[in-house]
């Protein structure tokens, strides 16, 4: 699994006194603008004397080295540290104990900023906990002689990540923290039949111009050999899509239904010549045969057995009809005994027979009822005569 950039323009946003991220590197710079001497740190220029951080005149502004098609290795997408945000709380501590009355919990506001003693509003959004940090320091340096201090997340905002593609409830959907793209899946409600689950596109934030980067993510792995660098955290904006497969193999499909990535139920209405039609909750996944068999099964005498049709609605309003023939041995196959999706409908037509037998019956329906009549009408005449005789 490797990140790819999606885009080699990402913007550098300021924060109060100038201070800008590297939205590509996470790094902070500080630019001097009385020297002409400038140094490298990651891949954003940084002036002398700064050793990683914090304030960036915005006429001296480093630009980004463009990273498109270059690709990052999985230890990388690990290495992504957790940028804060709105909704974030932290705790502040001074290691000076005479500035202890400065120490206290605050949070990030919808804008991204916070106010703090002393410093009043600091800009933090985008900014990870070292970033934030190094920030605050500088800013206390102006007000106090040891202005060394500890930041510290308490308490993390919920994550909004969007899930598209083969998944049966798509959006975007609010995360506990720290939840990984299965859960994300699981809340979505779970891929469809024809999820590609070896493909499973992850997209993230690459900095607050709205770049991004990308890696794919093979869940099959995941499911398969347990392998749970598959599954990595997810950052808030993150975008998770579920690749379309494009010949489903229906063995794997059956094997993802057995998993917690597919839904726990579909229902599936069986009606024509079976036992017990009507509509029915399966595991996610289950093949026709299985479906008719839970139904009651097919009433051989009367069902035409080579004609059991399959009706299926997609998501773009139209509707698939495909005929099937019932054989008790099918294995699971997309030509013979597909696996069946959430609300799709199997008919089982009725053969010659039934068909007669339905037309016979149907046609004494009038028969029987003017015979009722006739019967209740010669019982009527009867009990007259009787008390006339009286």
């Amino acid at each position: 699994m490797r990140w790819a950039a999606l885009s080699a323009s990402a913007s550098l946003v300021g924060s109060p006194a100038g201070l800008f991220a590297a939205p590509l590197t996470g790094s902070l710079v500080l630019a001097d603008p009385g020297s002409s001497e400038r140094r490298v740190h990651g891949n954003q220029e940084l002036p002398p004397n700064v050793s990683g951080s914090v304030l960036l005149d915005r006429t001296q502004m480093p630009r980004p080295i463009p990273t498109a098609g270059r690709s990052l290795s999985l230890p990388e997408l690990y290495s992504d540290l957790y940028t804060l945000g709105p909704g974030d709380g932290l705790q502040l501590n001074f290691l000076d104990p005479e500035a202890k009355s400065l120490n206290g919990t605050f949070g990030i506001l919808a804008d991204g900023t916070t106010t703090l003693p002393l410093v009043g509003s600091v800009q933090l959004i985008g900014l990870t906990i070292g970033q934030a940090t190094r920030w605050l320091t500088s800013l206390y340096s102006k007000q106090l002689v040891r202005p060394q201090l500890t930041l510290t997340l308490t308490s993390p905002r919920p994550v909004r990540v969007t899930i598209v593609g083969e998944v049966s409830r798509p959006g975007l959907y609010p995360l506990g923290s720290f939840s990984n793209p299965v859960e994300a899946i699981q809340t979505a409600g779970g891929v469809t039949v024809n999820a590609d689950v070896r493909n499973i596109r992850l997209r993230r934030l690459a900095g607050p111009g709205g770049a991004q980067k990308e890696t794919t993510l093979n869940l099959a792995d995941l499911f398969t050999n347990g392998n749970q660098l598959q599954n990595p955290v997810l950052f808030d904006g993150d975008t998770v899509v579920v690749s379309r497969s494009i010949q489903p193999i229906p063995e794997e499909v059956l094997a993802i239904g057995q998993t917690n990535l597919a839904p726990l139920t579909i229902n599936v209405t069986v009606i024509g010549e079976v036992k017990s039609p009507g509509s029915l909750a399966l595991p996610a996944n289950t093949p026709l045969i299985e479906a008719l068999f839970r139904s009651g099964g097919v009433i051989r005498r009367r069902a035409k057995i080579n004609r059991v049709e399959l009706v299926r609605f997609n998501r773009n309003g139209t509707t698939t009809r495909q005929i099937f023939s019932f054989k008790e041995d099918l294995p699971v196959s997309n030509l013979t005994n597909p696996p069946l999706r959430n609300g799709d409908t199997i008919i089982v037509r009725s053969n010659i027979y039934a068909k007669a037998l339905n037309f016979f019956n149907d046609l004494s329906e009038p028969l029987n009822a003017l015979n009722s009549v006739l019967n209740y009408a010669n019982f009527w005449n009867y009990w007259n005569d009787n008390n006339n005789n009286r």
